[in-house]
């Protein structure tokens, strides 16, 4: 299993890459310069200026969410409980209303209703582990809240293994989007939980090894 000291830069690399990889295709150019939007809009029954209204909400929160989450995770941020709990706020606000905006935008979704259904799939867990997260650490218990909290930020981190993920299997699978579209986004999902599950279980057994010299 790799180690935090290892894991956490490359998160730290992925979310920045992911990040200006997204200010610059959507914000830099516009929306429908990027491949996979123009092609919606060949279909003049695509609401393009509605769909705006939506899409951009949901990637600056995304993003906010992606960054705000790996600094969460880091010890750091937890020397300053203050500071901590304002940023965990922003994060948690910012994926309850964009747990809002997915659905909508999962309508367009590329590839079609498989991909929607995928999409809202990925929305029930975004909403269920950061809301379960939440409920823990207003009931006081600061363990239960990390361990979901990771496993909320697990699910934001779909948002760069998705690309990833897309990218291996339409260079090796030839299929239409309407398969590879949602079995990327379920094989990121599973990918983020699996990996997240480990490192917990890895954790959780060092914490009850016993300290040599004490009975």
């Amino acid at each position: 299993m790799l180690s935090r000291k290892i894991i956490l830069p490359a998160i730290y690399v992925c979310s920045y890459l992911f990040t200006f990889y997204v200010v610059l295709q959507y914000i830099v150019y516009k929306p429908s310069q990027a491949g996979m939007v123009s092609a919606k809009l060949d279909d003049s029954s695509f609401p393009y200026a509605v769909w705006k209204l939506f899409f951009y909400p949901h990637i600056l929160l995304g993003i906010a969410a992606l960054l705000l989450g790996a600094y969460q995770l880091t010890r750091r941020s937890r020397r300053n409980p203050v500071m901590h709990k304002r940023l965990g706020r922003i994060y948690g606000i910012a994926i309850l209303i964009n747990v809002l905006v997915v659905p909508y935008i999962s309508l367009y979704a590329t590839g079609g209703r498989p991909s929607t259904i995928a999409f809202l799939v990925l929305d029930v867990f975004w909403l269920g582990t950061t809301a379960i997260g939440i409920r823990f650490i207003m009931n006081k218990n600061v363990r239960q809240h990390r361990q979901w909290m990771l496993r909320s930020y697990a699910i934001t981190f779909v948002f760069v293994t998705f690309r990833i993920v897309l990218g291996i299997i339409q260079f090796t699978i030839d299929a239409p989007m309407s398969f590879t579209f949602p079995l990327a986004v379920y094989l990121s999902i599973a990918l983020n939980l699996t990996l997240t599950e480990l490192y917990l279980t890895k954790r959780g057994r060092k914490a009850s090894q016993p300290i040599e010299g004490v009975v």
